[in-house]
């Protein structure tokens, strides 16, 4: 009697806790950013993985991305918004099959409460425009920053470095 009343009981806190958690992640979506776009706009200008992703917070297939194994030097920008997002030098084979960064450029991302597989982890958005990007976790490389930011590659473009001298 006593492990089924205790198990009622973490089974209504854990699902308030969800329903919480979830009411929160809908407020820090509306917050307004620098670039901000109604839903029929973002569907215009993004592709329907691009939209599933960076709007609704959905995940592409591992080892589908075409920048997972991008080791030329460059950064890597919202494919929302362009905002620049991470460099190559930051980037790391995780093994994860999506590619992965030890740490954002300065200011770049916005950080909040997400669910990851059904708990609550971080979730990193795009700082100017607020589109998904993926989620942080703690078991990146020891040697840098300890973080593995684990992006969908869809929320990203790349732009080489020559490039992005030649805009100059």
């Amino acid at each position: 009697m006593k492990n089924l009343l205790l198990f009622t009981f973490l089974s209504v806190f854990l699902l308030s806790c969800n329903g919480n958690a979830q009411k929160k992640s809908d407020k820090s979506s509306s917050k307004n950013y620098e670039v901000s776009k109604s839903e029929e706009e973002w569907k215009k200008e993004l592709t329907p993985q691009e939209f599933a992703v960076l709007r609704k917070a959905g995940t592409e297939t591992a080892f589908t991305s075409d920048l997972l194994d991008v080791k030329e030097p460059g950064t890597f920008v919202c494919a929302a918004c362009g905002n620049e997002l991470y460099k190559t030098k930051n980037k790391f084979d995780s093994g994860t099959g999506w590619p992965s960064f030890d740490r954002a450029l300065d200011g770049a991302v916005a950080y909040g409460a997400g669910n990851v597989n059904g708990y609550m982890g971080v979730e990193v958005h795009c700082a100017r425009c607020g589109g998904h990007l993926g989620h942080v976790f703690s078991d990146g490389p020891r040697e840098t920053t300890g973080k593995r930011h684990c992006i969908n590659g869809v929320a990203l473009d790349f732009e080489p470095e020559e490039k992005k001298d030649e805009k100059i």
